[in-house]
């Protein structure tokens, strides 16, 4: 066990604590602002290709609705919309009943939202060219959390081949000792994957903490019935907006690790 402190003041005593990814592990947003951005622009040309009057008419309010739906800010993402958040699975559901509201059936909308996915998903993930790095002082944190014998865990939406790239790139995979991703059922925010991963662990629940930059993460966490959840501010252009009943911080050397 490790006696956990933020900003000097005692928060918990864990021995294994879980992680989301994208916005707390890594800084995602330049790569998943790029995926978003190729996801509208191929949406629109397929959408073109299919029906070329009905794109003259509606072309401009789809890219709206997918911009939106994406949570795309000018050169920066929602921290709390789909994008960053959901998975991708959720995010071609988006983007099919953005179709959907053009007029065209969901069989249709469907197949257009796949074949969109299909030729941007070498942005994302394994196969990006823009792989995500890691978010300021990571490293150092993951390196006193392994000085203290307490168990790493990484939760979150993306496929677990993101997930390992990710770490492997990074030279933190020796560090994690489990991974529960978007191909595990449940997937998050689900309270039972949380207890589905701290069983993987051979942790009990009530010695686990959470760390994540999204409220679905950490109610996610209080409703699995963990002790702790703590929110990250420092992954995003915008400060994701979080629950102010959670504690929170902004950069790693914040969180102290005292061997028990």
């Amino acid at each position: 066990m490790a006696l956990l402190l933020l900003r000097g003041e005692l928060i918990g005593e864990v021995e294994a604590v879980l992680f989301d990814k994208d916005g707390t592990l890594s800084v995602s947003e330049p790569g998943l602002h790029a995926l978003a951005t190729a996801r509208v622009f191929h949406c629109d040309q397929l959408l073109r290709q299919h029906d070329e009057a009905l794109h003259a008419r509606l072309g401009p309010q789809l890219r709206d609705l997918l911009q939106r739906a994406y949570g795309l800010r000018g050169s920066g993402l929602d921290p709390a919309g789909t994008t960053a958040v959901a998975s991708r699975a959720h995010n071609l559901i988006s983007t099919a009943t953005a179709l959907a509201q053009l007029g065209l059936g969901w069989p249709e909308s469907v197949e257009l939202s796949e074949a969109t996915f299909l030729a941007t998903d070498h942005l994302q993930g394994h196969g990006s060219a823009r792989q995500a790095q890691a978010t300021e002082g990571l490293h150092a944190l993951v390196k006193r959390l392994a000085e203290a014998a307490v168990t790493c865990a990484v939760i979150s939406n993306d496929e677990t081949a993101g997930i390992e790239a990710f770490l492997s790139s990074q030279g933190l995979r020796r560090h994690f000792q489990a991974i529960w991703s978007a191909e595990h059922s449940p997937r998050k925010p689900d309270p039972a994957a949380v207890l589905a991963l701290c069983r993987d662990l051979g942790v009990q629940p009530q010695r686990c903490a959470l760390i994540g930059d999204a409220n679905s993460d950490l109610l996610m966490a209080r409703r699995a019935g963990l002790p702790l959840a703590v929110g990250y501010l420092a992954g995003w252009g915008s400060p994701p907006p979080l629950d102010p009943t959670f504690p929170h911080m902004r950069h790693w050397e914040e969180l102290e690790v005292l061997l028990r």
